[in-house]
């Protein structure tokens, strides 16, 4: 059986958009996550009604949510935050240089992160899972993992749409 690749490769002038700041102080976090031994999924909801923009499945279980805020403004019209606390090991604020850090709780983790890496500021309080909850959480972060790995192999799979 042959298995072949045909790889297309669109050549324009038009420049890329640049990526939007939630998205570049994500990655920086992901990549931050990864050099302490977490694998890491952007955009995991742990409940119904509630989107993380960083979870990050530690090496020995623990589990940890990162907010990503671009501005006063995004923070500011952030009214769920909180309602992450009871589904992680320890929360974090993830901004970049310029965002005003005073006004973030104190009684959260704080992440200064940028397009190649991040920088914990602030160690989040730890306040440990229940086993069963963990044990709910560690399955859908590997089904939500193993599923966005599928759709980069087969866009056109029915799992994506």
């Amino acid at each position: 059986m042959c298995s072949c690749f045909v790889h297309i490769r669109v050549m324009s002038n038009a420049p890329m958009p640049s990526p939007r700041p939630g998205v570049v102080l994500a990655r920086g976090v992901a990549r931050a996550l990864d050099g302490f031994g977490f694998a890491s999924v952007e955009e995991f909801t742990p409940a119904r009604g509630l989107r993380v923009d960083v979870m990050g499945l530690g090496p020995k279980g623990e589990l940890w949510v990162v907010e990503c805020k671009s501005s006063l403004a995004d923070f500011r019209a952030d009214g769920k935050w909180q309602g992450y606390l009871p589904w992680c090991d320890r929360f974090f604020w993830a901004v970049d240089d310029a965002f005003p850090q005073e006004v973030l709780p104190e009684d959260t983790g704080l992440i200064v992160a940028d397009s190649f890496g991040a920088e914990i500021l602030r160690m989040a309080p730890q306040s440990p899972l229940a086993p069963a909850r963990r044990k709910v959480l560690t399955r859908k972060f590997a089904v939500h993992a193993a599923r966005r790995l599928h759709a980069l192999r087969d866009p056109q799979s029915r799992i994506n749409g």
